[in-house]
């Protein structure tokens, strides 16, 4: 068999896996694994929160698969026993409360491995800047980077295909990245994880019938941030391109925590500050949001393929694009909330 049409096999393999795990759950609501309505929430009745569960066997089967027939990669070992510190803390949480304190340790313990296994955070890279960072810098950058991605991908899933779709699109980009860099591997674990996300979206996209749960989200938090390590790393893109992929799930996490931040509000409490959160209660709903999102997500992916390729003036324009584009986005939010405000006696 051809290394193309082995690839995708296993890419295939990864989806219907996924797709078919992710049903069979979708249809068992437990009660220790159900997502009730809060103060975060857009959703109105219990749905179940298993579908990590899916995601992970969708993503873990067919990679097993290929070590068996393959040989392991170092960095694909690291990678996964990070995946397993963090999808244990985050599942041991849906079952029950887990304090923030142990969450963010093994978070932490997760960015170290990460380290050991070579995937560090080590230099600034900018378009035409290439600076080396001290060795104890680098340390706690990477480790910060992996608890940020692991959080903010937790932040962001909570709306009906959302997590998903940026799981489809931005490991999507990195798995080009990587067949065009000449690392089939890192390709291969890229793309399966797309293919277990497009898997899921099958029972997710609205009305979902099924969530990630802490499982699923921070596991993808966490392997957007050790896929993006490790393919700068191995010098198939700058990092900055990774963070364009991801820059949907990046910018309204960030910006939403700075904004909470300077409101001096309490960044641990549920909240509906997030733009999709906005955009929904605005009356766009889950269906209108995570269309327009996919577009953005779309958009981002395709540009983060095409960036490292780029001479370093246009890659600073492609940046700045970019940033215009987020600012406008604040400014539609901020819109559709003004039309949806009643208007005063």
């Amino acid at each position: 068999m051809s290394p193309i049409l082995s690839s995708l096999v296993v890419v295939g393999g990864a989806f219907a896996l996924s797709a078919a795990a992710t049903a069979w759950l979708a249809r068992r609501s437990h009660s220790g694994l159900l997502d009730y309505p809060n103060e975060r929430s857009l959703h109105q009745t219990p749905v179940p929160r298993s579908g990590g569960v899916g995601v992970l066997l969708g993503l873990a089967l067919p990679l097993l698969a290929v070590a068996l027939v393959e040989g392991v990669d170092p960095a694909l070992v690291w990678l996964g026993l990070a995946v397993v510190l963090v999808a244990g803390v985050s599942l041991w949480d849906d079952f029950g409360h887990v304090s923030r304190r142990l969450r963010l340790l093994f978070h932490g313990l997760a960015g170290l491995v990460l380290v050991t296994g070579g995937m560090v955070w080590s230099r600034l890279d900018l378009p035409g800047i290439d600076w080396t960072f001290p060795g104890t810098l680098a340390l706690g950058l990477t480790v910060l980077y992996a608890a940020w991605m692991i959080n903010l991908y937790n932040f962001m899933d909570g709306m009906d295909g959302l997590a998903g779709g940026m799981g489809l699109f931005g490991f999507g980009a990195l798995a080009v990245l990587g067949w065009q860099g000449g690392e089939p591997l890192f390709g291969l674990v890229a793309a399966c994880t797309a293919a277990a996300c497009a898997g899921f979206l099958t029972c997710n996209f609205p009305p979902a019938r099924i969530f990630l749960g802490d499982l699923g989200s921070s596991t993808l938090g966490l392997l957007a941030a050790g896929l993006s390590l490790w393919g700068y790393r191995n010098g198939l893109f700058p990092l900055w391109a990774a963070w364009l992929a991801f820059s949907p799930f990046i910018v309204d996490a960030t910006w939403t925590l700075l904004r909470r931040l300077a409101r001096r509000e309490r960044i641990w409490e549920p909240h509906r500050s997030h733009h999709y959160q906005r955009l929904a209660l605005a009356g766009w709903g889950h269906r209108k949001t995570v269309l327009r999102a996919y577009l953005v997500m779309a958009g981002a992916a395709a540009c983060a393929v095409a960036a490292p390729n780029l001479p370093a003036r246009d890659q600073w324009a492609l940046l700045l694009g970019w940033a215009f584009i987020y600012i406008l986005i604040g400014f539609r939010v901020r819109l559709a909330e003004r039309h949806a405000e009643p208007e005063q006696p």
